[in-house]
């Protein structure tokens, strides 16, 4: 599958739209809690950036140094990214610790990220330094660890470099979902491609002019690259609310949309899920979601059910299920791959289960497998065998990709980038199919659970538990293990309780209805099931269940 042809991007580099960009009278508005807003024109992240750039100068960051950056969602995160864009050097946003019971965990991975990319400094906010000890210690950047504050900002003059496009422009780390987070190298040109991609595929202005909302973290690609970058590379207005903000209250996402007549936003499925079932009627009083033209999913395995019940749920409000649109993307790709067209409703395939393992068709069956659209412009999709051979459609395979948003290689690891990159090709990782020339994502080949000679997707198995209340909706792994004594893999489920249902004496009838639910959909009769209190099963930060890491938990 070709994606059309990608348009010339406006600008070279990221410091050139954010100079044009500051030009314009757009900007971000952050949000917090009770709902007060704060607006941060372009032209005075233009001119924060610079000074900061300065300032970076003066501590000793050189060109092409790197710089981690741990920041909430907040106007720090803009003054320090750009800042060290504008300074020449490289940027790593890593996730800020969000739960102080892991701390000891949070420190783990992120010493081992500071030490992966090289960094000569972490910058971040006196809040969030005062919980980074360990992982400074540990990691041992050569500048140390510094606030904004610190910097002494405004006192250094100011600084504005303009890399070479082809220079490395951000370093991302990947999700992590099946080994541990690599870093994702992505020039200035691939940034352009993707940001030149993504503003083609965006509704004509004719009714209203864009206008976004994000609650999605500023340290992955969907809000970083998808919301911040594009807000910038367009110019457009951009609302921003803290993802710890959105899952405690949900309705902050919706009520911005609605008071700021927002025409884009996206998360993944789980949002989309959590909103329906948790906001109020009460919370949208006299809300409007009519202006919402573009609801993207993304992220994570895109579930039917959940946009389903979003778009019954909130038609009431004005929205149109017609405005959401199933993506496909990684890291490694920048961000988007593929995209669903436009004014249409979502579009799935229901597929035999038990066919899907055995051989790999996708004949007609029960299980709905979302379409996430065709190529973005400018980038290539096949579909292979474990031979490299292409395969015609309804036939899953590996899916490979190929384009200028593609990455230069994982940050000092070439044995990792020669595995992924291949003749300009990058290998997913991913498993999928093509029908009706539209791309159709299964799962990850790592996670691949093989029982009586038939490879299935854990995903087969964790959907047949939507219905099971007693279980945390989106919060059960399925995993294949060899239990002592078996002579092959067999299936093991592990699923949080829902919360407010506390450990029961007797869990039996809850571990009774995920084995029937399963065996109904699925004809395979899990080995085991254990049933975890919520928040148990790891998941990377972005929310991605970590399966492999739970079954090394488990084991």
């Amino acid at each position: 599958m070709n994606g059309p042809r990608l348009p010339r991007p406006k600008y070279r580099t990221v410091n050139e739209a954010l100079v044009a960009s500051a030009t314009s009278r757009s900007g971000l508005t952050f949000v917090d809690l009770a709902e007060h807003e704060t607006f941060v024109p372009y032209c005075e992240v233009h001119a924060s950036a610079r000074r900061t750039a300065g300032a970076l100068r003066a501590r000793g960051v050189g060109i092409a140094d790197r710089v981690a950056l741990v920041f909430p969602t907040s106007p720090g995160f803009l003054d320090a990214f750009f800042g060290v864009l504008l300074a020449g050097a490289v940027p790593v946003p890593l996730y800020p610790p969000v739960r102080l019971g892991r701390l000891a965990e949070y420190h783990v991975a992120t010493a081992k990220m500071i030490a992966a990319v090289g960094a000569r400094l972490v910058l971040t906010d006196a809040a969030t330094r005062t919980l980074l000890g360990k992982a400074i210690e540990s990691s041992r950047p050569p500048l140390g660890c510094v606030t904004l504050d610190d910097l002494g900002r405004g006192h250094a003059g100011e600084l504005e470099i303009e890399p070479d496009p082809g220079a490395l422009g951000l370093i991302q780390f990947s999700s992590g979902s099946t080994t541990d987070p690599r870093p994702v190298a992505l020039s200035h040109d691939s940034l352009m491609a993707q940001l030149a991609a993504l503003r083609a595929l965006l509704p004509p202005e004719t009714d209203a002019p864009q206008m976004g909302v994000s609650w999605l973290p500023l340290y992955h690609d969907m809000g970083l690259i998808g919301c911040l970058l594009q807000a910038v590379y367009y110019p457009a207005p951009l609302v921003l609310i803290p993802p710890e903000l959105f899952l405690a209250r949900p309705a902050l996402w919706l009520r911005a949309i609605a008071r700021h007549r927002a025409t884009i936003s996206v998360a993944p499925s789980f949002a989309y899920a959590l909103c329906a079932r948790r906001v109020r009627d009460e919370e949208l009083t006299g809300a409007d979601l009519s202006s919402w033209r573009l609801a993207l999913c993304g992220a994570e395995p895109v579930s039917l059910d959940a946009l389903d019940h979003f778009a019954q749920r909130f038609a009431p409000l004005g929205f149109d299920r017609r405005a959401l649109c199933p993506v496909y993307g990684l890291a490694e790709a920048s961000l988007a791959v593929t995209f669903t067209p436009g004014d249409r409703e979502v579009r799935a395939l229901r597929v035999d289960p038990v066919r899907l393992a055995a051989t790999g068709e996708a004949v007609d069956g029960t299980r709905a497998i979302v379409s996430v659209g065709t190529p973005v412009p400018g980038t290539d999709v096949e579909v292979r065998d474990q031979d490299g051979g292409v395969l015609g459609e309804r036939r899953v395979g590996r899916i490979l990709v190929r384009g200028p948003s593609v990455m230069i290689g994982y940050f000092g690891q070439p044995e990792a980038t020669a595995r992924a990159l291949a003749g300009g090709w990058l290998d997913t990782g991913d498993l999928g199919f093509v029908a009706g020339g539209e791309l159709h994502v299964c799962g990850r080949e790592k996670n691949v659970i093989v029982i009586r000679g038939a490879d299935h997707l854990p995903q087969e198995f964790e959907e047949c538990l939507a219905g099971v209340g007693a279980v945390r909706t989106g919060c059960a792994v399925a995993l294949g293990f060899v239990p002592e004594g078996e002579d092959g893999e067999q299936l093991l489920v592990l699923a949080e309780r829902a919360k407010g249902n506390g450990q029961a004496d007797d869990e039996t009838p809850t571990v009774d209805r995920i084995r029937r639910a399963i065996l109904t959909h699925t004809g395979i009769r899990p080995h085991t099931v254990r049933l975890l209190a919520p928040g148990t099963i790891p998941r990377t930060s972005s929310g991605k269940l970590r399966r492999n890491e739970a079954l090394r938990r488990f084991l």
